[in-house]
């Protein structure tokens, strides 16, 4: 039987969790304040701690080295009802195990609290006050995954491939690790492979020496010998020609770049992150990217949600963007109207597209409430082609059931009762619902409404199907 320490002011959560950690056989104790959580650690060292950030006027993850000094080197999950990216990162940095976002899932508070106790034997970083926080905004379920892998590849040197759709805000994940790694205080570069002639990305990247082509009348160094210590992000990675990804390989395997015209190599300490909206996946397969180039960028992937994957964003945006907009100046009000026509919206430019509209919004209602017509029209080729991709996406599920129907018919002959309705049901709702949790992060409780399910069904179909999220 193990001991778990539940800290956390509010008397509701603290008894539910602790029926339900006792349910599953630990011994629990629950404390209100950071002294009777001291008081208690002490009393009876507990094997893993479950931690409110906000406790009062008492900040839970600032009081982690007294808790730890009367606990010991337990695992401790930050509970939070503010998920966003600075208390992510102040949870790692303090040596949290994991950190949970209120209101969560008792399912996933089991899971994590069965990870911790398993784990509970490594030892736990030392504090470490992180930079401010950059300005990737959200609380919604998918900015959740993005602000915890930012949290854990921030600390480290690995190659980072944020993917995800334009406009979805990669080059702000990746300021967001650069600013909350050790390089913070060196060059961040960010080039678009995208904006160069291709003749010219070798030479931008990696320098040239004097007279190595016409026009290079001085020697040059490229971006990154500029980034040198720092970051260097290389937004649309997949329009690197051949050529320069066999000298990108070349600079992650050895940390060394060679301007063009020399044959003197010249070392550089350089964290890379590539960004890309393409498929590369199909690029590899179509022989256009490099597989080994691919591997050494994917090291630590992180993908970026568009607007449509978290909804509930849309207005913490906004308001984000009007302040930024404001420059210091009391913000125009909005109208509930204004908020509805926001949430109502295709929003294809994603979160680039929502900034130039409330950007838009307020010159337009020149410091007075913001109201649905001081929107830019919305051009209905925009629209219909996010509607397309739905309908074109309806209709390769249609032709892959006609496909699926024909093989089960031939295999499934000789059966005198195929079931095909059964069989295809099952495989097409297994597959919705895996999906659906993947999307999620596991949390069954966003899954069932995204699906429009109660929990207790989404429980039921999962145990029917097999599926173990």
């Amino acid at each position: 039987m193990s001991r778990i320490l539940v800290v956390d002011d509010e008397p509701a959560i603290g008894w539910s969790l602790k029926e339900l950690l006792s349910d599953e056989g630990h011994e629990v104790a629950v404390a209100a304040d950071i002294p009777r959580a001291v008081a208690a650690a002490e009393a009876a060292a507990p094997d893993a701690i479950l931690l409110d950030v906000r406790l009062g006027d008492q900040d839970g993850i600032r009081s982690l080295p007294a808790i730890r000094a009367a606990a010991g080197a337990v695992p401790v999950v930050v509970m939070t009802a503010f998920g966003d990216l600075d208390t992510a990162v102040r949870a790692v940095h303090a040596g949290a195990f994991d950190y949970l976002v209120k209101p969560f899932d008792l399912e996933r508070v089991s899971d994590v609290v069965a990870r911790a106790l398993a784990d509970r034997d490594l030892e736990a970083g030392p504090p470490v006050e992180p930079p401010p926080a950059t300005e990737l905004v959200g609380s919604s379920p998918p900015m959740q995954e993005v602000y915890k892998q930012v949290a854990l590849v921030a600390a480290s040197d690995l190659p980072v491939l944020v993917t995800g759709p334009t406009g979805s805000g990669k080059e702000v994940v990746a300021r967001a690790i650069h600013a909350h790694s050790a390089r913070h205080d060196k060059p961040l570069v960010t080039t678009n492979l995208a904006a160069l002639a291709p003749g010219v990305i070798e030479s931008e990247l990696f320098g040239h020496a004097a007279g190595s082509f016409t026009g290079a009348v001085a020697a040059r160094p490229g971006l990154f010998e500029l980034a040198d210590g720092g970051t260097i992000f290389l937004d649309e990675i997949g329009e690197a020609p051949p050529d320069v990804q066999v000298k990108l390989l070349r600079v992650l395997e050895t940390g060394e770049v060679a301007r063009v015209g020399e044959a003197t190599a010249r070392p550089v300490s350089v964290r890379v992150i590539a960004a890309t909206n393409r498929d590369l996946g199909g690029m590899l397969a179509a022989g256009t990217f490099r597989p080994d180039l691919f591997h050494r960028l994917n090291v630590f992937p992180i993908t970026m949600p568009s607007l449509a994957d978290r909804p509930a964003d849309i207005e913490a945006l906004a308001r984000h963007f009007l302040a930024r907009q404001a420059a210091g100046r009391p913000l125009p009000p909005v109208s509930p109207e204004f908020l509805a026509a926001l949430r109502g919206r295709d929003w294809p430019g994603n979160v680039r597209e929502l900034k130039h509209a409330i950007e838009y919004a307020a010159v337009v209602a020149r410091g007075g409430t913001l109201r649905p017509e001081h929107l830019p029209k919305q051009e209905p080729t925009t629209t219909g082609a996010a509607r397309s991709d739905l309908t074109a996406a309806a209709a390769r599920v249609s032709a892959t059931v006609k496909e699926w129907s024909a093989a089960a018919r031939r295999e499934l002959a000789g059966l005198p009762e195929p079931d095909l309705h059964h069989r295809a049901v099952q495989l097409i709702e297994g597959t919705l619902l895996r999906e659906a949790l993947a999307h999620t992060g596991g949390n069954r409780t966003a899954a069932a409404k995204l699906l429009g399910l109660d929990r207790a069904t989404l429980r039921t179909k999962l145990r029917a199907l097999g599926i173990d999220d």
